[in-house]
C-alpha cells in the first residue's frame, strides 16, 4: 500500500508533538510564564495602583502597625479595599499550589506573607505608600484561600486538576492584560489616585 510508511511516521511524528507539548516540562515552563505575568501585574498594581512607576518625596514613608482599626495618623481599614487586596493574591497562593506541589501548607503560607511584606517594605522605601499590616494579613489570606481552592482541585479533579487550572490561569491573565491595556488606552483621561495620607484628628 503505497504512502502506508510515510503515514505511520507522520502520525507518529505527530503523537511525538503532541506529548512534548503536554510533557510535564512544558506544562511547567507554561506555567512560570504565566506566574511572572502576573506578578508584574501585582507588582504594577500594590506598588504603583498601575501608575508610571515613581519614586515618592517621603510624605507617604510611614507604617501602619495596627492592622484594620484606626490609628492616631491613618483611618480604619476599607472593607472594600480589604477584599481587593484578599483577591489580588488569591491567584497567588493558585500558581504556588501548582508549582510548588511538594511544599508544605506551612511554607507556603510564609512565602505569601513574606512576598506581601516585601511589596509594603519596599512601599515604605520608596515612600509611595503607606505601609499596613493590614495588607499583609489579607494578601496572606488571599494566599491561603487560593491554595485551598487548589486543595479541593485536587480532590474533584484527581489527574485533571494541572490541566483545567492551567486553562483557567490562562484564561485569567489573558483577561486581566486585556482589561488592564483597554484601560490604560481608554479615551476617558487616565489619572488613578495615589495613596493619600489622611491623619485622623481626634475631637476635643
Amino acid at each position: 500500500m503505497t504512502g502506508g510508511p510515510v503515514q505511520r511516521m507522520a502520525r507518529t511524528a505527530h503523537r511525538d508533538l503532541r506529548a512534548r507539548r503536554a510533557s510535564p516540562a512544558g506544562v511547567h515552563g507554561w506555567l512560570i510564564g504565566l506566574f511572572v505575568v502576573y506578578l508584574v501585574l501585582l507588582v504594577w498594581v500594590v506598588l504603583w495602583k498601575l501608575q508610571m512607576p515613581y519614586v515618592g518625596e517621603g510624605e507617604l514613608r510611614h507604617a501602619k502597625l495596627v492592622p484594620f482599626a484606626p490609628t492616631a495618623e491613618d483611618g480604619a481599614s476599607e472593607p472594600a479595599e480589604v477584599v481587593a487586596n484578599v483577591l489580588l493574591f488569591v491567584p497567588f497562593g493558585i500558581y504556588l499550589g501548582l508549582l510548588a506541589p511538594s511544599w508544605r501548607s506551612s511554607r507556603l503560607a510564609g512565602v505569601s506573607a513574606g512576598s506581601s511584606l516585601a511589596l509594603e517594605t519596599v512601599q515604605y522605601a520608596l515612600a509611595i505608600g503607606s505601609a499596613d499590616v493590614t495588607d499583609v494579613v489579607a494578601n496572606t489570606a488571599g494566599g491561603l484561600a487560593g491554595l485551598g481552592l487548589i486543595v479541593v482541585a485536587r480532590r474533584r479533579l484527581r489527574e485533571r486538576t494541572g490541566a483545567v487550572i492551567m486553562g483557567v490561569c490562562s484564561v485569567f491573565t489573558v483577561i486581566l492584560v486585556v482589561a488592564v491595556s483597554a484601560f490604560i488606552a481608554s479615551p476617558v483621561r487616565y489619572a488613578p489616585m495615589r495613596d493619600v495620607h489622611i491623619p485622623v484628628v481626634s475631637s476635643p
